[in-house]
């Protein structure tokens, strides 16, 4: 009895030292300890996503990658081989296990240092939000009593949730959801038991024991999680053996980008950054664009196999590089394949090495394809190029274009066994396509942009900035300051008709000769191709691009006063020339700018700002931001449009209103010349039948499109600016090198569709257009033409423009405002609609 009690009495004063310590301690460290309360409201540092208007991924901003999940999303085996491996009694402790740390204090005691871990899953979540991973006594106190705190605050599943989706997995994955992505390209309800065990044997040494770092020790882990969970009783006997039985198949993917946009991407990356700041890239946020993932698929496309074709019409330039001559010994096939791993690869452009030249193919290695073979037919192009406008002869045999040791540039053809987004960087996927047929092909030297925008709104639903983001990240569509050539002429008539002429007026299509006494020479604008046919109605110049009726048109309204009229569609008046060359496109302007001015026309007269940002949800759904774009007025507030300029409105509205700018006649009449550059006019079958600049559209089959090519002097840009229903679109094709010009071809026999000459904007620019356009509406139907009120339609004499009585080839109906038709006939008079300008010799219109 006596040694009971003084075993007792010994018990007792152990344990009132050890809760003494134990409170010493929570004492000692108690200034230090975090406010766990923070855990209820806290914040996952999750990455910014990008998206289509209709919800593909675009791109993800952020260098940690997380997918939040809620613990009833994730898979029960997933969840139990955590708790078996990580924290057997997880449900069972309160924070802390003292049989753990039992356990890890006698290897300190053995060992001399913490060489064994006895942390629970709450300690590790205490220690992953508030501590670091250092081992020391002090650290592990701390984290025990922040366990307790932890388990006090919130529930087991809740404790589960928050360390399920903060621990770090490898590769930049944090939390289950990212690392069943990383590694295995799934979700987390489509894993296998074998891969969920994978993953829940990394918080051991994510860095190491990852699969795609080291297979064997991540097979070796895997196993262990595996025995564990039998151990456990999570699974069975059955289950257990199938599992160890299955090999890994791990590889890194990338974030899954469903919509190649990148340009788009990065004007929302500095949108958001501009608005939320640089905490933005871990936000969780999902931004939301404006894009149509079907239009940009379109874009992209047409722009690119544009450009490709314009570029291969001007000549091959020859291998990038050299790697070996014969006779010196040719590379072997693994060296090859090493030096390619570290090449880029643009688009549908990849690196590839010549190892054999025949008679009518050549043999090659393709980046993550292997050896592939391009035949004669898709080589037989390449032409040597000389310069821009030069190009050297038809090549004879593959000798003639390729070289043992070259390397070169290759494409897919359409119709390979090609993945739809050939933008994809990621070689464990390319590995798995394997394509049918090669063509030769070169990065272009000239660049591109294009643009497709809502004009009812100004919601930009398709961008392609340049050949390729990855090539080259200067975004065309929204920086590049280009000259608009003819593309400014509908502007210019626009301010004609607004000054009283009518699509029936006459202008004499005849050569200007304006001496400057300044110079001392004297201007001489010319068309493009020089052909004059005299007093022409502006119907006609403007569908025929008519250089010099532009001018004296634009003489007829006023320098200023033009200048001043083409601010109502958007454009800086600091970029508008103070002089006539105006009227040929001498002013500046990037293609989102310009698309915004043709949107004007197609939208019956009103002004709205692009924009690009549909909305903007936090990490939980909830939306943060939403447009509030300008909307067309309707009939109900007609009554309060001002034509002649921008409307103010309360900021805090609803509902914003766009700005009548022109009115409903005036876009009326500019559509119809606009028609008319694609579906020209007159009666072919008597000899007065007449084709646009654009006529090249009318392969689309539709009378509901418009729109006006554009080329600056030397084609040094080339432009097509149009619009369908409900769509307006801008291309552009030109080099960087303001400098630079497009050139000049010969026919090429070998090339399909061959378009040989002088590049300008219909043979350069509109292609991509036309393309676009073919996709984009495809399955939208026809409109018809609203004629607004205040228009009246009236039969003219095509040469004079005066009203006629008859009704044959040498008439036609015309479009006038009402109160601007004509009043006279053509038999009454020949010449009243001529108007003579002593400033050229007195011999012309205006």
């Amino acid at each position: 009895m006596k040694f009971i009690k003084r075993l007792l009495i010994f018990s007792l004063i152990c344990i009132i030292l050890g809760a003494t310590t134990v409170f010493g301690f929570y004492l000692y460290v108690k200034p230090e300890l975090p406010d766990v309360a923070t855990l209820k409201d806290v914040k996952l540092q999750t990455p910014m996503q990008v998206y289509s208007q209709d919800g593909k991924l675009m791109a993800q901003f952020g260098e940690k990658r997380r997918i939040p999940l809620k613990i009833d999303q994730m898979p029960k085996e997933l969840i139990d081989a955590f708790i078996a491996t990580e924290d057997s009694r997880f449900y069972e402790h309160y924070g802390f296990d003292p049989i753990g740390i039992a356990r890890a204090a006698v290897a300190v005691m053995i060992s001399g240092s913490a060489s064994q871990g006895a942390s629970t899953i709450t300690q590790q979540l205490a220690r992953n939000f508030f501590l670091s991973n250092e081992k020391k006594i002090i650290r592990k106190i701390k984290e025990i009593f922040i366990a307790v705190h932890i388990e006090q605050l919130l529930t087991k599943d809740e404790i589960l949730d928050l360390y399920l989706n903060k621990i770090y997995l490898g590769y930049r994955a944090y939390g289950v959801g990212a690392a069943a992505q990383v590694y295995f390209g799934k979700e987390v309800k489509d894993l296998t038991l074998s891969e969920m065990a994978t993953i829940a044997g990394l918080p051991k040494a994510p860095s190491t024991m990852n699969p795609i770092y080291s297979l064997r020790r991540a097979t070796h882990r895997r196993n262990v999680v595996l025995a564990r969970m039998l151990d456990e009783h999570y699974i069975t006997r059955e289950q257990y053996n199938q599992a160890k039985s299955e090999k890994i198949v791990a590889s890194y993917h990338g974030a899954e980008v469903q919509l190649n946009a990148p340009y788009v991407a990065e004007m929302a990356r500095s949108w958001m950054v501009k608005k939320y700041g640089d905490d933005v890239y871990t936000s969780g946020k999902k931004v939301y664009t404006t894009i149509d993932s079907k239009l940009q698929e379109a874009a992209n496309k047409a722009a690119v196999t544009n450009l490709l074709n314009y570029d291969e019409r001007h000549g091959f330039r020859g291998a990038i590089n050299q790697l070996w001559k014969t006779p010196s010994k040719a590379w072997d096939t693994d060296k090859i394949k090493h030096y390619l791993d570290d090449e880029p690869t643009y688009g549908e452009l990849y690196p590839a090495i010549v190892t054999k030249v025949d008679d009518k193919t050549a043999t090659v290695v393709v980046k993550h394809h292997g050896t592939q073979v391009i035949a004669w037919q898709d080589m037989n192009w390449a032409r040597r190029y000389i310069t821009d406008d030069r190009q050297g002869p038809l090549p004879q045999s593959a000798s003639d274009i390729l070289s043992q040791g070259d390397q070169i540039w290759v494409q897919p053809l359409p119709g390979s066994d090609q993945p739809d987004d050939l933008s994809s960087e990621d070689p464990n996927q390319l590995d798995r396509e394997q394509f049918s047929h090669w063509k030769l092909s070169q990065v272009p030297r000239a660049n591109t942009a294009f643009i497709a925008m809502n004009p009812e709104n100004g919601g930009v639903k398709a961008l392609v900035g340049g050949f390729n983001f990855v090539h080259n990240k200067f975004n065309r569509a929204t920086q590049s300051v280009r000259q608009v050539g003819s593309s400014i002429k509908p502007f210019i008539y626009s301010a004609a008709l607004d000054s009283g002429m009518t699509l029936a007026t006459l202008v004499n299509d005849a050569p200007i000769n304006k001496w400057d006494k300044s110079q001392g020479t004297a201007w001489r604008p010319q068309n493009s191709p020089p052909r004059y046919r005299g007093p022409t109605r502006i119907r006609i110049g403007l569908a025929q691009s008519k250089n010099v009726m532009a001018v004296r048109t634009l003489r007829e309204v006023g320098l200023e006063k033009a200048r001043h009229y083409l601010t109502r569609f958007g454009f800086d008046l600091d970029k508008l020339p103070r002089s006539e060359t105006i009227a040929l496109g001498a002013g500046s302007l990037t293609p989102m700018k310009l698309a915004q001015g043709y949107s004007v026309f197609a939208n019956g007269g009103y002004y709205v700002d692009h924009f690009f940002i549909q909305k903007v949800d936090g990490p939980f759904g909830k939306t943060e931001y939403k447009a509030k774009p300008n909307v067309i007025c309707d009939k109900e507030c007609q009554s309060n449009d001002n034509t002649a300029g921008f409307d103010e409105q309360d900021a805090d509205s609803d509902v914003h209103y766009a700005p009548r700018v022109i009115s409903a006649q005036n876009a009326f009449l500019v559509r119809e010349m606009m028609y008319s550059n694609i579906w020209g006019g007159g009666n072919w079958s008597h000899g007065t039948g007449w084709n646009g600049t654009g006529w090249r559209a009318q392969a689309l089959h539709r009378r509901d499109i418009g729109g006006k090519t554009g080329t600056t002097n030397d084609s040094k840009d080339t432009w097509y600016d149009g619009f369908g229903p409900d769509l307006v679109a801008t291309s552009w094709v030109g080099f960087d090198n303001h400098s630079r010009n497009l050139g000049h071809t010969t026919a090429n026999p070998n090339i399909k569709n061959d378009m040989h000459g002088g590049e300008s904007g219909a043979k350069t620019a509109q292609p991509a257009w036309i393309d676009f356009m073919k996709h984009a509406l495809a399955d939208v139907p026809a409109q018809h033409k609203h004629v607004p009120d205040g228009i009246v339609r009236v039969r003219i004499d095509r040469a004079t423009g005066l009203l006629t009585n008859k009704s044959d080839y040498t008439s036609m109906f015309e479009y006038f405002i009402d109160g601007t038709q004509p009043t006279e006939y053509v038999s009454d008079s020949q010449s009243n609609n001529i108007y003579t300008s002593p400033s050229d010799g007195g011999d012309s219109l205006f």
